[in-house]
């Protein structure tokens, strides 16, 4: 209970924010014991500035933690802390995770551990008749294939997702801009009654907390971190699903694009996402097989020295070009000591684009030479 309180406390300290938070917590090893240090040391944190410490220095002492959290349990009885045990694991995962993340509707949703899989779907707020009919068409073979659709309940695509999961009886999650209690836009007011009757609500904003233009790109991160997969459906150059999808790829997060046509400026977006390495959806199998490749987060653990010691009795058949990517592959995880290897840093050893790398692992995958960890990492196994 006390840290828990401690990291509502901290959260409400202007100038402190989720990076800082995270640095409070390693540098003194819980928050409660950071709200209680003294200032110099509280100084010695890397982004704690003398205005910020001005700032604890004046608010600090008008807020008693474990109070102020009682007084806070009475308009938002419901929510998490990085302090709790259900606060999901792959928020904390990324740099910045929510300090407070309220909900209201059917937590069991939200596996704290991450087994249950979870799919997000995102676009322009403004799409063509193509991009709805294929959201809905996805959501719902997504949710009859028991996967949680998650989206942002904005208009467009966000609705048209919700929709259909909804309408296959299956399971969605919307996360807001604003408090677990507002309905934005006010025309989603029904959307919101049905999530909250059969699915779940999520918001780091207090309840009765209104739109705010800032809050919606920092809402975007938690749909990128929730979700195993992003399904971008159609968004042009300048697009809030553009956002979305940018920090899936930089969380280690497979992204997935509905292709769209060269004379369409609403996919213009989409298609820039495939020149970064987005797969295709080449239809709704197609999209169930791509999400069949995706890992569990509990992978048997690699050996490392097993894999590193172990002799090559027999040399694989590889193409030229796999067998380019399989020396990459054995001469950075030898020469780096590293457990794992991240696509990033295949990719830019490879001098190859993303996706003839990407493609390339998979086959090494299947062969049995690698395997794929959480974070779109890999091992030698071979």
């Amino acid at each position: 209970m006390q840290e828990r309180a401690a990291w509502l406390a901290w959260a409400q300290i202007s100038g402190i924010g989720p990076v800082s938070l995270q640095r409070l917590q390693e540098r003194f090893g819980s928050l409660a014991k950071a709200w209680t240090a003294p200032l110099d040391e509280l100084g010695s944190v890397s982004g704690v500035g003398p205005i910020v410490l001005k700032v604890i220095a004046t608010q600090r002492p008008q807020l008693d933690p474990e109070t102020f959290l009682i007084k806070h349990l009475q308009n938002n009885p419901t929510f998490w802390t990085p302090a709790d045990p259900d606060y999901p694991r792959l928020l904390k995962e990324i740099p910045d995770p929510p300090a407070v993340l309220y909900y209201r509707g059917n937590a069991a949703l939200l596996d704290a551990q991450g087994h249950n899989p979870v799919v997000g779907i995102v676009g322009t707020r403004d799409p063509s008749d193509y991009a709805q009919r294929w959201t809905r068409k996805l959501a719902i073979v997504l949710a009859k294939n028991e996967i949680t659709v998650i989206s942002g309940m904005a208009e467009g695509v966000d609705t048209q997702a919700h929709l259909g999961c909804l309408e296959a009886n299956g399971q969605t999650i919307a996360i807001l801009g604003t408090g677990t209690d507002i309905a934005y836009p006010p025309r989603n007011q029904g959307l919101h009654q049905q999530i909250l009757a059969r699915g779940l609500v999520i918001s780091e904003y207090p309840a009765g907390t209104q739109p705010n233009r800032s809050h919606f790109p920092r809402r975007n991160r938690i749909i990128a971190a929730l979700s195993r997969a992003t399904l971008v459906m159609e968004a042009p150059q300048r697009s809030g699903a553009l956002i979305t999808a940018y920090m899936a790829n930089d969380y280690g997060r497979d992204v997935y694009v509905l292709p769209g046509t060269l004379d369409n400026p609403r996919a213009a977006g989409c298609l820039g996402l495939m020149t970064r390495g987005a797969q295709l959806i080449l239809g709704e199998g197609h999209l169930l097989e791509l999400l069949g490749r995706i890992p569990t987060l509990d992978p048997i653990p690699v050996q490392p020295s097993l894999a590193l010691t172990t002799p090559q009795t027999v040399t694989p058949d590889l193409s030229a070009e796999l067998q380019k990517i399989w020396t990459l592959v054995r001469s950075l995880y030898e020469g780096s000591g590293q457990t794992a290897l991240s696509f990033d840093q295949l990719v830019q050893n490879a001098d190859q684009p993303a996706n003839e790398v990407s493609s390339a692992l998979l086959q090494l995958e299947l062969m049995g030479l690698v395997t794929q960890l959480p974070g779109m990492r890999y091992a030698v196994v071979a």
